[in-house]
């Protein structure tokens, strides 16, 4: 029986002992493996970096009577802003401070009630 390692040694031996242009076929055995990189970037990488910048930008925006809902599905109303920490109201009366980190977005009220 034959082990991984060495079937990978057998065809590597026989890639090697091909004849012919041999920088140009290892050139084009390296298209297949780019073209999977370029993927993974466009389908992967760039969107999360596009959306980690979106929450960047609003976590700076964060302003007191911004109504926010946190990870934890908490809604509250902004009513301080620290340099890594807000203060919420949740309830009357009822305040908590979370890390700003852990907002994911605003929310409306409004459109929450109306469905």
């Amino acid at each position: 029986m034959i082990s991984g390692s060495q079937l990978a040694l057998q065809v590597l031996g026989q890639a090697n002992a091909a004849p012919g242009g041999g920088a140009m076929d290892q050139a084009l055995s390296l298209v297949p493996l780019v073209l999977i990189m370029l993927v993974m970037y466009f389908l992967l990488i760039r969107p999360a970096k596009k959306q980690q910048q979106e929450h960047k930008t609003l976590l700076n925006a964060l302003k007191k009577d911004d109504r926010v809902v946190t990870s934890g599905g908490i809604c509250g109303r902004v009513i301080g802003v620290e340099a890594n920490v807000a203060v919420l109201e949740i309830a009357d009366k009822v305040k908590i401070r979370i890390l700003k980190e852990r907002i994911t977005g605003l929310w409306d009220a409004n459109a929450v009630e109306k469905n």
